[in-house]
């Protein structure tokens, strides 16, 4: 599957993009030694949850072949080569191509529930470790590594349609953490399945509490101890 590539308008948390080059990184701290030109060229960055105020700017954080190797900065929108989306991800079943990952757990996980995930009629794509993974080529999976998924709910999501998904993906035999985007905020799946009144949202200005993930809040501190 070739990468779309960069023309869209805005792009969305969790999206994998290709720069090519440490310099295209802003930040306020130094470019780590690992952000080699040659890791760039394989290696995307991901869109993080985040106010933007110049527009022409989009976070986003950078991971190394290590488990420690992480860096948030900014990047141009005009120096964007490539995009990834997860629901291509899934929508292109991209895990079949890569033989070298069908034997991991995480990757047996998404064989199972895939099918599932669509039998619902639901749009979701595919995040983290695994995503980062199968967009890139680069094998940084271990046996242990979870199954990060994304479903995209701009509409209000039952409770009740919340446990229902969430009992699908609990049979898959490794953990699988799947956050909700509503278009402005993300959220756990599994804790709007459970009885707690209000869910924690991550939104652009920060973490909050919500009863109702939908509904526009004004930013406010969460307390989640």
């Amino acid at each position: 599957m070739r990468p779309a590539r960069a023309t869209y308008a805005t792009f969305r948390p969790h999206d994998l993009l290709w720069i090519g080059d440490g310099h295209d990184l802003r930040s306020t701290s130094p470019v780590p030694a690992w952000a080699t030109r040659t890791w760039l060229t394989l290696a995307p960055v991901v869109v993080r949850r985040e106010t933007v105020v110049d527009d022409g700017m989009v976070p986003v954080g950078l991971r190394g072949s290590d488990r420690s190797e992480r860096f948030a900065g900014y990047v141009p929108r005009e120096r964007v080569r490539r995009r990834v989306t997860p629901e291509s991800l899934a929508q292109a079943r991209a895990w079949r191509r890569h033989a070298g990952f069908a034997q991991l757990p995480c990757v047996r996980a998404l064989n199972r529930v895939a099918p599932e995930l669509d039998r619902l009629q639901l749009t979701w794509g595919i995040t983290g470790s695994v995503g980062f993974a199968l967009a890139s080529g680069i094998n940084t999976l271990r046996s242990d590594s979870d199954l990060d998924l994304l479903l995209c709910a701009a509409k209000p999501l039952s409770r009740d349609h919340a446990r229902s998904i969430l009992s699908v993906v609990q049979a898959a035999g490794t953990r699988v953490d799947i956050q909700v985007d509503t278009g402005d905020a993300g959220f756990a799946l599994a804790d709007w399945a459970g009885l707690a009144d209000r869910v924690l949202l991550k939104t652009g200005q920060g973490p909050m509490l919500a009863a109702n993930p939908w509904v526009r809040h004004a930013p406010s501190p969460s307390r989640t101890s």
